[in-house]
């Protein structure tokens, strides 16, 4: 870009230099000085390969020599091959919020989503204060957005407006349709699911409601086929510039992996290393796989050369669940994990390859940020923003040359406090240079704002508070904070009229809060309708009217169910109407209540149809399952139909 376009985008704003917060940039030191001949590819455009690991902490992988237990001979390679960032962070603790901030550019602050609530079945498109808080909060806290609005323009979109073919493999949870990887400028998305996690488990048989295992691998693991889809889709556009999304499950709950990895790394385990759980470990081998399957595949296809990669995790190791007996992992050197505003909970790992720029083996200590991500591929690209887009992130493609970042600051905004070890009330965090301070709101005296502030240079763990001490600095940096708080129109915490200091207990801060025992249940009352004539309707609202069923989908995986009565191989067959994927499967009595491998039917779009599906059970059926679409849209049904050994069964709604 030369000087004078650059100064006329300055002008209107289309792409600071610093971030749109006013925020300055900060020093940062790198390697090697890679070649300043550096101009954005115009002819030839690079494709984009961008790896979300998920709940993958900073002391997670052997990139920065703070585990013993981890292997990630994969990452090394792809650190080999680009830039290793000592302080990359995550926009925010939790995933859904760093995950609006890739695609948009924007702060959690500015958009709302401040908790990984995208999947739940409440639409939420603007934050607001709660309705009010109890008597031992402080504050009242925002609610938070469930969803990444459509008007936003994202990474996809601009990459797809400039001849990219796009996809999307892994987690998305940013919201189900309309609001799906398919709504936000990708042309493929797999498994195309809303979740927080893989469904039902990393290793099959899964429970997504419109994608199934391998039938030659039924114990596959689900990076394993993400990796494989992602390979086959690498293949088929080989020949154009693509943007690959391949943002992993891994290493998010639940907590499992391919047996014979997890016995591999439990006869590693030192009972005095603070990370000792096998599975969490093997589910880090599992994640490392899959990155050297792309890597291979960009050789293979001989792409690497003109591919940038970035690799990075959503926040940092989860170190609040027990696994095996123990957390499953831990962040130490640094203080706290997932869910908190200390590094641990932010600092994540983070590799950028930009060929031909980034010095090959080299790394760097300048701070970058989720939201920096999109702003500094336009840059690469040589791409603008459409007119009135704005970041709350900058390019960072200094840094990826060597170069130092003048005068940078980062923010995270998270008012929430979920009880996790190392947990602080609802703050906000801004770091530049090597210090970092902490507003936590309204929790001093006369509903003042109380203050964290770390040099992290000395203290990398966050022990020494020295708001004290450097009272100058508090205000400086506070000051930022404030004009973050300003531009980006966050909703903060207010003080609580209800707070009864007698039943707040300051000594409780920071303590991972015990979680509830669960009440005594009483004999569960069959609620079902009886018009439904036993099936039981899971995930999803039955009406029955006029003879007709109609579901409409409230969670992940809809499904009626009903005692079979019968046993296989076996027939079902339906009138239905719909449009999408679905599918069938039943709880045999001697499969101890895991599904049999479901066997698909798709159903397509308009009329009423009828669908015949064969089972190939061998012995009683035990609960059948019949999963429908209703997750998208409302899907009817007029009678099901089940010939199995024995008389056979209808139901005429």
């Amino acid at each position: 870009m030369n000087k004078a376009l650059l100064a006329v985008c300055l002008s209107l704003g289309l792409f600071p230099m610093v971030g749109s917060q006013g925020l300055p940039v900060s020093q940062g030191s790198a390697g090697k000085t890679a070649p300043s001949s550096f101009q954005p590819l115009e002819n030839k455009k690079l494709n984009v390969v961008f790896i979300l690991a998920d709940d993958l902490g900073w002391a997670d992988t052997t990139l920065y020599g703070h585990t013993q237990f981890y292997r990630t001979p994969n990452l090394d390679r792809l650190a080999r091959r680009g830039m290793v960032f000592t302080r990359a962070h995550s926009a925010s603790p939790l995933c859904s919020p760093t995950r609006s901030a890739i695609m948009t550019g924007l702060s959690p602050a500015r958009t709302g989503i401040t908790v990984p609530g995208c999947h739940e079945a409440k639409v939420i498109l603007a934050a607001e204060l709660a309705k009010g808080a109890p008597a031992d909060k402080k504050t009242i806290m925002p609610v938070s957005v469930t969803r990444l609005k459509t008007e936003y323009r994202t990474l996809a979109e601009t990459l797809k407006d400039a001849g990219y073919a796009t996809a999307h493999f892994g987690k998305w949870h940013l919201g189900a349709e309309p609001y799906s990887p398919l709504q936000q400028g990708f042309d493929v998305d797999l498994p195309h699911w809303p979740g927080p996690g893989p469904a039902g488990s990393y290793v099959a048989p899964w429970k997504f409601p419109d994608f199934d295992a391998d039938p030659g691998e039924p114990n596959q693991h689900i990076e394993d086929r993400m990796a494989q889809e992602a390979v086959k889709w690498m293949e088929q556009h080989k020949d154009r510039p693509f943007y690959l999304n391949y943002w992993m499950f891994s290493v998010h709950a639940p907590f499992d992996a391919k047996r014979a990895l997890i016995e591999k790394h439990r006869a590693r385990v030192n009972p005095a290393d603070a990370q000792r759980c096998p599975t969490y470990a093997a589910m880090v081998e599992s994640m490392d796989d899959a990155v050297g399957t792309l890597l291979d595949t960009l050789d293979r296809l001989k792409l690497a050369d003109r591919t940038l990669i970035v690799f990075t995790a959503d926040n940092g190791g989860n170190m609040y669940n027990e696994v095996d007996g123990v957390p499953p992992t831990s962040n130490r050197p640094l203080r706290g994990g997932k869910a908190t505003l200390f590094e641990g909970g932010t600092r994540v790992p983070g590799v950028v390859v930009l060929p031909g720029v980034t010095p090959p083996g080299s790394r760097s200590d300048a701070l970058i940020q989720s939201e920096d991500y999109y702003p500094t591929l336009l840059d690469v690209l040589g791409l603008q923003p459409v007119p009135g887009q704005r970041f709350d992130g900058h390019s960072i493609l200094p840094a990826l040359k060597g170069e130092a970042l003048a005068g940078k600051a980062i923010c995270q905004f998270f008012p929430h406090d979920p009880g996790v070890p190392d947990w602080l009330p609802p703050g906000v965090a801004i770091e530049r240079d090597d210090w970092k301070l902490i507003r936590i709101f309204h929790v001093g005296e006369k509903g003042a704002h109380r203050y964290l502030l770390f040099n992290l240079r000395d203290d990398m763990g966050e022990k020494n508070n020295l708001a004290a001490q450097e009272p100058e600095r508090v205000k400086e940096l506070d000051a930022l904070i404030e004009k973050f708080l300003a531009e980006t129109k966050a909703v903060v915490p207010v003080p609580n009229p209800a707070f009864d200091p007698a039943k707040y207990r300051p000594e409780d801060e920071g303590k991972q809060r015990p979680k509830a025992k669960a009440k005594a249940k009483a004999p569960a009352k069959d609620e079902s309708d009886p018009k439904l004539q036993g099936w039981k309707a899971r995930n999803c609202q039955a009406t029955v009217k006029d003879g007709i069923v109609t579901l409409r989908g409230s969670g992940d995986a809809p499904f009626l169910g009903v005692s079979a009565g019968t046993a296989g191989p076996a027939v079902l067959t339906l009138r239905v109407r719909g449009g999408g994927k679905g599918k069938v499967t039943w709880l045999a009595p001697a499969q101890k209540q895991t599904e049999a491998t479901p066997v698909p039917f798709t159903l397509a779009p308009g009329d009423w149809q009828t669908i015949t599906v064969d089972l190939p059970a061998q012995g009683p059926l035990g609960i059948l399952r019949l999963y429908l679409p209703a997750h998208q849209q409302p899907v009817e049904v007029d009678w099901i139909e089940l010939k199995g050994v024995g008389q056979p069964r209808r139901w005429n709604f």
